[in-house]
């Protein structure tokens, strides 16, 4: 009797591990729901295998609270379906949700267009295409002369398409700002770029104004008053007053400076690699809630902090180094760290009050003043985006092919689900309800798709009720199988009880084999 009771715990156990060890695959890990994903093995050793997402798609998720589930994809690659087939998408860069969340926008920075998109349906509502003739004609705003052309002295009045970077919604959503990565005869990014503004009530471009070279990230003040453009070209940032409610008195304010402004002088012939080698790689940009100071990430150097008013460089806070994306949401600053797949929330109070204290004391050098929480994600952590209610923070993995999402609260990883390859841009719904991800692609490998998630959240009286039960204590595993570009792996806590539940059982069996044979002895 004891051996066949012994047998069925030894079977009992073998399935436990053989489940465990399931539960461990990439399919698994990435999403629990979803179909074996599709990897195309890639020559080159530096990109990760391609992936392609499906509708129908659903992550593992947090027992309880969320779940994520693919409900629509908007794709231009070899294989593509039909109903899914769209030739706007070209090189997806960036996304963003209008206030009503009723539209998003993606901006296709090689396809030189934004896309309007309808949030329920995804049926594209309206393309707006950067082509201009004539350097934009009649909408083009009066020079201001802080951004002259020294390569191409017809610069201002030459044709070009426009490759659209960012974007950002100002006047209650009624204008999208988006600047231009390169205006595209400067094959190098040495000269003035540009930015448009798109009403879009009619999605139609209104103004363009002119920009520094290689102008990426675009922001809008917790007033209204005042757009901010950073350069990630020569280390300088742009300054408009929107304050007026008409476009045509929009003007510059003089740009600051960070550090050096460089000195460009790039071949006219050849193209040189911009990505790199161009200061501090200015990028992230974000005002205070209380307008007071201007937060620039460089992904190349320090968090930079500007004197809004009196519009100048005050000094850096070196121990913030190396971010992409900047957030700010409930009190806290969040920020994503591309090479190491990092991200990590500091109280937004503690910093301020620290830059005040510097600055009282006469220092440019300034300290976090609080500890900095990190979590792990996947490699390539990209754009960053906070639930509403502060509760989630998204973030999109480029070399993981795969959206994360973390408890803001614990800084873990909660849940993650596969996406097509290459995630750059995403953006969660003003109501929380969904998440739109573009993923751009890498040197002529994957991408070229946006995928629209439904973000499932749990509760008996609100979408956002936070005192449903505590978080489940998970960290997810990504393997890229790309060698250099590993993620970063954590094992969930979780997956090791099926392990302690098999030696649990093997030594229940041990004992009462014992017992059986004590007994034939008696």
């Amino acid at each position: 009797m004891s051996r066949l009771i012994f047998s069925n715990l030894l079977a009992a156990a073998i399935m436990a591990v053989a489940t465990h060890a399931s539960a461990d695959t990439l399919t698994d890990t990435l999403s629990r729901g979803q179909k074996a994903q599709e990897v195309t093995p890639t020559p080159d050793k530096k990109i990760p295998p391609v992936v392609h997402s499906a509708v129908g798609d659903s992550s593992a998720g947090v027992a309880g609270r969320l779940r994520l589930y693919n409900i629509g994809k908007r794709q231009q690659y070899s294989g593509s379906q039909h109903d899914t087939w769209d030739t706007d998408v070209f090189s997806p860069k960036s996304a963003i949700f209008s206030p009503d969340g009723k539209r998003f926008y993606v901006n296709s920075l090689e396809g030189c267009r934004t896309v309007v998109y309808d949030s329920e349906t995804l049926d594209k509502i309206a393309t707006v295409k950067y082509n201009f003739p004539a350097g934009g004609g009649e909408l083009v705003a009066p020079m201001s002369g802080y951004y002259p052309f020294t390569h191409y002295p017809d610069g201002a009045t030459r044709s070009f398409s426009g490759k659209p970077v960012e974007m950002a919604l100002s006047h209650d959503g009624r204008y999208l700002w988006v600047p231009f990565y390169r205006r595209s005869f400067d094959i190098n990014a040495q000269d003035p770029s540009a930015m448009v503004v798109v009403d879009t009530h009619d999605n139609q471009i209104v103004r363009l104004f002119e920009t520094g070279p290689l102008a990426k990230m675009v922001a809008v003040s917790t007033d209204g008053g005042l757009v901010a453009v950073t350069h990630w070209g020569d280390n300088t940032i742009g300054l408009l007053d929107v304050s007026a409610d008409e476009p045509a008195r929009w003007h510059y304010l003089p740009p600051v400076i960070v550090g050096n402004k460089l000195t460009l002088n790039f071949p006219l012939d050849s193209a040189v690699n911009r990505d790199a080698k161009s200061g501090f790689l200015l990028r992230g940009t974000v005002f205070t809630p209380d307008d007071r100071y201007l937060l620039v990430s460089g992904m190349a150097g320090p968090l930079q902090v500007i004197d809004v008013k009196n519009r100048t460089h005050i000094g850096s806070v070196n121990d913030l180094y190396g971010l992409r994306h900047l957030e700010i949401k409930a009190g806290y600053l969040y920020g994503s760290h591309n090479i190491s797949g990092m991200v990590l929330k500091v109280r937004l109070d503690s910093l301020i009050a620290s830059i005040d204290r510097a600055r009282n004391a006469g220092s440019r050098r300034f300290d976090i003043g609080a500890p900095v929480d990190r979590c792990a994600v996947g490699k390539g952590a990209r754009t960053l985006n906070v639930s509403p209610d502060g509760t989630y923070l998204f973030v999109a993995c480029n070399s993981a092919s795969a959206v994360y999402v973390v408890d803001a609260e614990r800084m873990r990883v909660a849940d993650t689900i596969r996406c097509d390859s290459y995630p750059v841009g995403l953006a969660v719904s003003p109501d929380g309800h969904r998440l739109v991800v573009t993923s751009q692609g890498r040197e002529s490998h994957g991408g070229n798709a946006v995928n629209l998630f439904r973000i499932e959240r749990f509760g008996s009286d609100s979408l956002f009720l936070k005192s449903l039960q505590p978080p489940a204590e998970e960290d997810v595993a990504i393997s890229d199988e790309s060698g250099e570009d590993q993620s970063v792996v954590n094992y969930r806590r979780d997956r090791r009880l099926p392990i302690l539940g098999a030696v649990l059982l093997l030594l229940a069996g041990g004992v009462l084999i014992a017992a059986g044979r004590r007994r034939r002895q008696k």
